[in-house]
């Protein structure tokens, strides 16, 4: 019996002695954040599973794991042995896991898990869809915590204050209005969970989640009060005086669930996707509950001058780091030995040495084919030797005082096929084209996906991911309300429309599985175009300054327009960099940035 066998083991013999029929452990904590602290992975100590989404069901003679396309060959791999049955989320008969629970739990049974990991919508989506076979939630049946053995503590990191240089905008200000969003909807109460917007609104940042400069806590607003709970051990001196003096008051973390309990006949702002299970059932039912995004969502999109000034220096910053690395890899592939593990590991050391202060997510390093999974991550057991041929995809990004940044550059080692050559070209258009856009206003990405996948489509190829993402200011490199993909996944709450000040992601891609993967990504912001009789135009203006490399490019498929593109931002490329470089890389720089033409 292997550790994981035992465990479920263990956990169905719980189960048994707690009359629960099935347990659901998904990858979450009290936050719904996308990512999750040592302390909160459950799913990943009860089936093995390593990867960032996935959800588990356990049962007393079944057990399996919902995951998406981007980890099943890591899933499969990871699951093998443990009795877990991998569930292909998407593919051909595979049940959602709603549909599982409802189509496999029998009349009566009760379904087991932690509410504070649950947000509340799902909760109550279970109630309705299980009502009609009276089957029970128990959403304290934190079972997992109850076996784990040896979990990691809660995190005690301390919380800093972003300076306004940096954050443009003092904490008092966003929060006098957000309670003017308040008494626009006669909310009494705004209860606020989402660590993102709470860092946001009080200009605090911390280091309770890996690559996510956020603090575990809740806020409670109503006019003239804050709540806000937090591990004291969190507070240091400086930043204690500072919540003070905005009239925040301290409370302990967990304090939040009796004090809820005791709000009665008020209004309480609230989302209902963000907030856990377990919260929304502590409130009373004499609340009337206003169930909608956050306002901060919105407030914290919208980048003002000061945030998008140090955003442009933050991608300087990187990117002359990201140039050095390039360099490097040029110079010395098939002369030193690289693997995609000690790229991934010299890469992010030297962003560290330029100035970050984490990195913004785990490097994606991948050669050759494992660049086809294009959330492939390279593990030392088993990551592939680079040589001095085909492609290499670097997807990475840091965390500075500055902004967060999110890059990826596709490299020719060596020799590439014509394939190769074409597809990669492909991207390079694609992504050229999507940053010269212009737009009237009221567009989503919705609208502008097809601008960068018209390339694609026009012969027959796809990609099957989003085109871009939103991206905080030294917070998630994920970041709401918007995106830019050709359908609506209501889960991912990204298709409002653009707004000026708002930074995305640019990173279409290709992907021919076991031969090779393209992603060519920047990062841009929106800003104010001409104004007509018909509207405000938008169009986009990169912050990425980093060479793309021009070796794999077919430029017979390039458009006039394309060449044009890209020679302006090879201009941009040098004149922001180069005063950075001397020497050797500096020489370099100039040749890779000459103007390409036929």
């Amino acid at each position: 019996m292997n550790k994981i066998t035992e465990r479920i083991a263990r956990l169905r013999a719980l189960m048994k002695e707690r009359g629960v029929d099935a347990c659901l452990v998904p990858t979450s904590d009290y936050h719904e954040s996308e990512y999750v602290g040592e302390h909160f992975a459950c799913r990943r100590y009860i089936t093995g599973f390593t990867g960032s989404a996935g959800t588990a069901v356990i049962m007393q003679d079944w057990a399996g794991l919902w995951t998406d396309g981007r980890y099943f060959v890591q899933a499969g791999a990871e699951l093998s042995g443990t009795g877990v049955e991998l569930m292909k989320m998407g593919q051909p008969q595979v049940p959602s896991l709603e549909t599982f629970l409802e189509e496999h739990l029998p009349e009566g049974a009760v379904l087991g898990f932690d509410g504070r990991v649950i947000n509340g919508k799902m909760g109550e989506d279970l109630e309705k869809r299980f009502s009609g076979k009276h089957i029970s939630l128990n959403y304290r049946a934190a079972l997992v915590d109850e076996i784990w053995e040896n979990r990691p503590a809660l995190p005690e990191n301390p919380i800093w204050i972003l300076e306004e240089r940096y954050a443009g905008e003092p904490a008092a200000d966003k929060i006098a209005a957000l309670r003017r969003q308040m008494d626009g909807c006669g909310a009494g109460y705004h209860l606020l969970t989402t660590l993102d917007d709470i860092a946001w609104l009080l200009n605090i940042r911390g280091n309770d989640i890996p690559c996510n400069p956020v603090v575990l806590s809740y806020l409670l607003v109503t006019k003239d009060s804050i709540r806000f709970f937090v591990n004291p051990a969190s507070v240091p001196e400086q930043a204690e005086a500072y919540l003070k003096g905005l009239g925040v008051e301290l409370y302990p973390y967990m304090d939040i669930y009796s004090q809820v309990k005791d709000i009665r006949g008020s209004r309480i702002l609230l989302e209902s996707g963000k907030v856990n299970y377990t919260l929304l059932k502590s409130l009373d039912s004499s609340n009337q509950i206003i169930d909608r995004m956050n306002p901060t969502v919105l407030a914290k999109s919208c980048k003002n001058p000061v945030e998008i000034e140090n955003m442009k220096a933050a991608h300087i910053k990187d990117g002359v780091t990201m140039t050095k690395f390039i360099y490097w890899m040029k110079k010395n592939i098939g002369k030193e030995p690289m693997t995609e593990c000690s790229v991934a590991e010299k890469l992010d050391q030297m962003r560290l040495d330029g100035g970050a202060l984490d990195q913004s997510f785990t490097t994606i390093s991948a050669y050759g084919a494992n660049a086809a999974m294009c959330h492939y991550h390279a593990v030392p057991e088993s990551c592939a030797v680079l040589e001095p041929k085909g492609l290499y995809l670097v997807d990475s990004g840091g965390q500075y005082l500055e902004g967060t940044t999110d890059i990826t550059r596709t490299l020719a080692l060596g020799p590439v096929t014509d394939e190769e050559r074409e597809h990669y070209t492909l991207v390079l258009m694609s992504m050229l084209r999507l940053g010269h856009v212009k737009f009237l206003q009221g567009c989503s990405g919705l609208s502008l996906d097809y601008v960068a996948r018209e390339v694609f489509w026009k012969r027959g190829l796809d990609y099957n991911h989003g085109t871009g993402h939103g991206i905080g200011y030294l917070l998630n490199v994920h970041e709401r309300p918007i995106g830019i993909r050709f359908r609506v996944v209501p889960e991912r709450q990204d298709s409002a429309p653009f707004m000026a000040g708002m930074v995305c992601s640019d990173e279409p891609g290709l992907y021919i599985e076991g031969s090779h993967g393209i992603r060519t990504e920047n990062q841009m912001f929106c800003k104010e175009d001409e104004k007509t009789g018909y509207g405000q135009f938008f169009r986009f203006e990169f912050l990425t300054c980093v060479p793309i490399d021009t070796e794999p490019l077919d430029v017979s498929l390039m458009t006039d327009e394309d060449l044009a593109y890209l020679n302006e931002y090879h201009a941009q490329v040098y004149e922001k960099i180069s005063p950075y470089l001397d020497g050797e890389e500096k020489q370099w720089l100039r040749q890779a940035t000459q103007p390409v033409s036929r």
